[in-house]
């Protein structure tokens, strides 16, 4: 690898590049299955094998650049109509793709040390190329250009901003050609005349380079030999009947198709832009373009700002409370309402500067929706069912960690919908459904929260057999199966080992998917609600915080220790009389408007007295998906702002807590982990079944 390029930053550059532009290779073959005479699509697609050739190239990465350089050849022939696009074309696009993304994973971690063979895909491209005698000719036309390449590269020396023009001479469709010139030998005021050619070429297209250089030669130069590097819309052969037909005194005129890959690959960005149709519409692309600059920043140095935002949200709630103490004990001092002044001028800053970090964490969802269609593509040919899939709000922003922690369980669901859900077409038509399944994938911000629905018209959840596979599993005993409510039948799904699949396959049957999705969405501190109608389909809806790293909590103090509740499963806080307190099964209940809740004491948990009282109980009534639990409590002390701190490797995983975080007086609080807690109850069998609530 050449060691202009060989830096942390150049590969960190050439790799986000890389991502970028598979990512538009896969939308563009999804687009070109349902619109296979669309040649803006085919366009669209050679023009980035030819970006990620020119990047490859210049990075020194070898394999990537001899696969993107046969695509190219394939994609051409698409272009030019001598290979018809059919579904064997788009399969073998989508294994490019693939193969294409091993080679960049197995870059990203090994660096030179490729092991991935290309062979067998670069065989198959082949297989499309018209017949052996056309094969042989472009690879015979190809070394020609390369040969032709190699000497221009040594000829000219090209500055940043003729690189650029060809590169976007190539995005925008027009022909870079080098031409080789000999004049007679016989020819007067050689130096005219291959002025007059370069002047000619200049109307024909724009010449970029010459070699000799016009500006530094004198008129009475003898030359004979001149090269000139031209963009235009002409080819080869009309370029050089063109020039043939009006220029006199020329001895022998080459013209060559010129490939140049742009040593800087990080241009091909900015390069790699459609033609515009007008002045116009190209200064306003170039406004446009001004003014949304964007540079790419390591998400490590993101999550140091936000540590050291959240230290200054610490801080702010410590001068607050300080503030306020002051206030109290010398009310009438304005030196104090000076510091109160400023203490809340800090708080306004501090609150603008939190915000403004997370809105940079947030990145639309698009990017994890982006791998939706083609799983979908995949999952309806593997399956033999007709899939539509339908995206909405792709748009609606999230924590950039948390979309990366929402990868597997979306997946999961989708494959579900797809293999379970979705019936076949001729199953479907039986019923007097269409035979095109439709699958819905929709995300939205609803106050705090993000929301995110998977949902099918498919069979929907057959209670019955879902009791039969659990019971057949020994999940549950048949003197429980009676009394399940339909709540408590979906929960089952959830359950690890639960699979209603009668054959395991890569799709699903090994009953991993459902138990992984709910414990991926109680990580995020979400939770994850079913709903279902038998015969007509099946939605998850899923809520998650818009961020893990500061949250709204509840401080609440039992046996003299402060601990938080995130306020987002506080549903509501009553007080109630010990008379109120009912026991059911040898579980404590209270019936709050018209509902049963499930009392819980963490005192006994924790293994401290619960507190004699002769008023009434602080019960903070919790919730997590459909289940409701009230949490007693010995103290309110009110909301605050919580900085999420991560226990150490030293603490490890305490499932009843999910952090820390500093207090305004310094004093650390653990933050109470809610599914946790429902999950330590429910192993002690004194939690509550559903058919309480």
């Amino acid at each position: 690898m050449s060691k202009l390029y060989d830096t942390p930053e150049f590969i960190r550059a050439f790799l986000d590049e890389v991502d970028e532009q598979l990512q538009l290779f896969e939308e563009n073959i999804l687009k070109l299955e349902q619109n296979v005479n669309d040649s803006e699509i085919i366009k669209t697609l050679f023009r980035v094998a030819h970006t990620l050739k020119g990047s490859s190239a210049a990075i020194g990465f070898e394999k990537m650049k001899i696969l993107t350089h046969e695509m190219e050849s394939i994609l051409d022939k698409i272009r030019s109509g001598k290979i018809k696009v059919v579904k064997p074309v788009i399969d073998v696009l989508f294994k490019c793709l693939d193969k294409l993304r091993t080679l960049k994973e197995e870059f990203s971690s090994s660096g030179d040390n490729i092991k991935a063979d290309i062979t067998l895909i670069l065989s198959e491209l082949h297989k499309y190329m018209l017949d052996e005698q056309n094969d042989k000719n472009d690879k015979d036309s190809q070394l020609l250009k390369e040969t032709m390449n190699a000497e221009i590269n040594e000829e000219f020396t090209l500055d940043l901003e003729q690189q650029i023009q060809i590169q976007q001479a190539a995005a925008s469709g027009l022909n870079v050609i080098a031409c080789k010139v000999k004049l007679k030998k016989d020819c007067v005021m050689k130096s005219v005349r291959a002025f007059l050619i370069l002047n000619f070429l200049n109307q024909l297209g724009t010449v970029i380079k010459s070699k000799p250089d016009f500006l530094e030669v004198d008129d009475d130069t003898d030359i004979e030999n001149i090269s000139y590097l031209v963009m235009t819309q002409f080819d080869t052969e009309e370029l050089r009947s063109k020039v043939l037909d009006r220029m006199l005194e020329i001895d022998s005129f080459n013209a060559y198709s010129y490939d140049l890959s742009l040593p800087q690959h990080q241009l091909a960005n900015d390069c790699n832009k459609p033609k515009s149709d007008s002045y116009e519409e190209q200064k306003n692309i170039e406004i446009k373009n001004k003014a949304n600059q964007t540079v790419r920043v390591d998400i490590g140095r993101l999550e140091k700002m936000m540590e050291m935002v959240g230290e200054l949200v610490i801080e702010k709630s410590r001068i607050t409370q300080i503030v306020s103490s002051l206030h109290e004990r010398y009310n009438s001092d304005n030196a104090f309402e000076d510091l109160e002044e400023i203490s809340n001028q800090i708080s306004r800053i501090t609150n603008e500067l939190q915000e403004l970090v997370l809105k940079v964490r947030m990145l639309p969802i698009r990017q994890l929706f982006s791998r939706i269609p083609r799983l979908v593509r995949d999952l309806a040919n593997s399956l033999h069912k007709e899939i539509e899939l339908v995206i909405e709000g792709e748009d609606t922003e999230l924590d950039k960690t948390i979309i990366e922690d929402l990868a597997d369980p979306l997946i999961h669901l989708i494959r579900n919908a797809a293999d379970h859900g979705i019936e076949a077409p001729n199953e479907r038509i039986k019923v007097g459904k269409s035979p095109k399944g439709i699958l819905k994938v929709n995300a939205f911000h609803q106050e705090n929260q993000f929301i995110l629905i998977v949902q099918d018209d498919g069979r929907g959840i057959n209670f019955k057999k879902v009791k039969e596979v659990a019971l057949k599993k020994e999940i549950i005993t048949p003197q429980d199966a009676g009394l399940l409510s339909d709540n408590e039948i979906i929960e089952l799904i959830f359950k690890p080992g639960f699979s209603t699949s009668q054959n395991v396959s890569d799709i699903s049957g090994r009953g991993v998917g459902m138990d992984i999705v709910r414990n991926n969405i109680n990580k995020l501190n979400g939770v994850i609600e079913v709903e279902t109608d038998e015969g007509k389909g099946t939605k998850f809806i899923i809520k998650l915080p818009l961020t893990l790293a500061i949250i709204n909590g509840l401080l609440i103090k039992i046996n003299g220790e402060i601990y938080a509740l995130p306020l987002s499963n506080v549903i509501e806080i009553v007080r109630l009389n010990e008379n109120e307190i009912k026991k059911v099964k040898k579980q404590e209940i209270v019936i709050v408007r018209g509902k049963t809740i499930p009392l819980i004491w963490l005192h006994d948990y924790f293994k401290v007295f619960r507190e004699k009282r002769s008023r009434n109980i602080i019960i903070v009534i919790l919730g997590i998906a459909e289940k409701r639990i009230g949490l007693v409590v010995d103290e309110l002390i009110g909301n605050q702002e919580i900085v999420v701190k991560n226990f150490s490797s030293y603490i490890g995983k305490v499932d009843i807590f999910s952090g820390a975080t500093i207090l305004g007086d310094g004093n650390v609080a653990c933050i109470l982990d809610i599914a946790g807690i429902v999950k330590m109850v429910g192993a002690k069998k004194t939690f509550m079944t559903d058919n309480l609530m």
